[in-house]
């Protein structure tokens, strides 16, 4: 049997703000530098390019309308130009990438909050689609389906992933643990407008642990950062945007082993590339104690069903008969 052992990398930082080709060109940058450094795969955060919709927590959605058709603007098609550009930077550093993107549909008011899996060989092997997007995020993504909720066999592992508060979702964690998810990537964005008692940085840790523990795995968490230029941005509408987008813990990035402890030293708040050496043979004798896909559960008794079928907005029939 193969197990993997591979050195990882994992990215805490913010995109340029709503600008996709200087995005891109940062994401490429950052993949260089990493492959550099040994990696063969690299997370990145959740809808790293080109932006998260702040707006939506800090104004009306009167007010932020006009933020939204900026967003549309600068999401991407995943053929498009600009994302070849990653792809063949995959290739030419040969890394693995996972990167969270604004994912333009077909309808102007039609976005979606999508993770790309990327092989070192630069092909795009998969996309997830966020299931339900967050809270305020309602106002700005629509939801995915099922027919994305798959893991993925790659030179590094069996890769599986899913989007910030997703990760709360504990059927769709196991729907991946059940294909044999070894490797997980859970990105994410800051989110200083919590409650005031929300520890965002602990959260994400929480739940990183949680999935690690139970499926006796490794998650590498990748959590975008704000920048003074998004709270510039966002302070053109909202005079206190610096007040609500500023509180420390808000970003943690790292990595948690099959025992859910982590690895090294995570990025708390601060920007960086963290790196972690993975052995995927180390998820094996946890499986001893805890394995909720064999031994320590009761198929008999549970019963889970999941709709993997994309969904279909229209469909035409030709014809009746009487």
């Amino acid at each position: 049997m193969d197990f993997k052992k591979f050195k990882a990398a994992t990215v805490q930082t913010s995109p340029v703000f709503l600008d996709v080709e200087k995005t891109v060109e940062k994401t490429i940058s950052i993949i260089a530098e990493a492959a550099s450094n040994g990696a063969k795969l690299i997370a990145f955060p959740e809808v790293f390019i080109a932006g998260y919709p702040y707006w939506n927590w800090i104004m009306t959605p009167i007010q932020g309308s006009s933020w939204y058709e900026k967003l549309y603007r600068n999401s991407v098609d995943v053929f498009g130009a600009d994302m070849q550009r990653i792809y063949d930077a995959a290739r030419e550093f040969d890394i693995h990438v996972v990167i969270g993107i604004n994912e333009r549909g077909e309808s102007y008011g039609e976005i979606y909050n999508t993770n790309l899996i990327i092989d070192n060989l630069g092909n795009l092997i998969g996309k997830h689609r966020k299931l339900v997007p967050t809270w305020a995020e309602k106002l700005t993504w629509t939801s995915g389906d099922g027919s994305s909720l798959k893991v993925y066999d790659t030179e590094v592992g069996p890769l599986g992933t899913l989007a910030c508060g997703e990760n709360t979702n504990t059927l769709a964690r196991f729907t991946l643990l059940s294909q044999g998810e070894l490797v997980h990537i859970a990105n994410y964005i800051s989110l200083p407008v919590a409650p005031p008692d929300y520890d965002m940085a602990e959260a994400i840790k929480i739940r990183a642990a949680a999935h690690s523990f139970e499926g006796k795995l490794f998650t590498i968490v990748s959590c975008s950062t704000i920048s003074p230029e998004i709270i510039e941005a966002m302070a053109v509408d909202v005079p206190e945007a610096r007040e609500l987008l500023t509180r420390k813990n808000s970003a943690f990035s790292g990595f948690i082993g099959p025992n859910g402890a982590v690895i090294g030293e995570p990025l708390i708040d601060l920007e960086g590339i963290a790196y972690a050496e993975i052995d995927l043979a180390k998820c094996i004798q946890p499986k001893q104690m805890h394995d909720i896909l064999g031994h320590y559960n009761r198929f008999d008794i549970f019963d889970l069903r999941v709709n993997v079928a994309k969904t279909k907005k229209i469909t035409f029939l030709d014809g009746f008969n009487n």
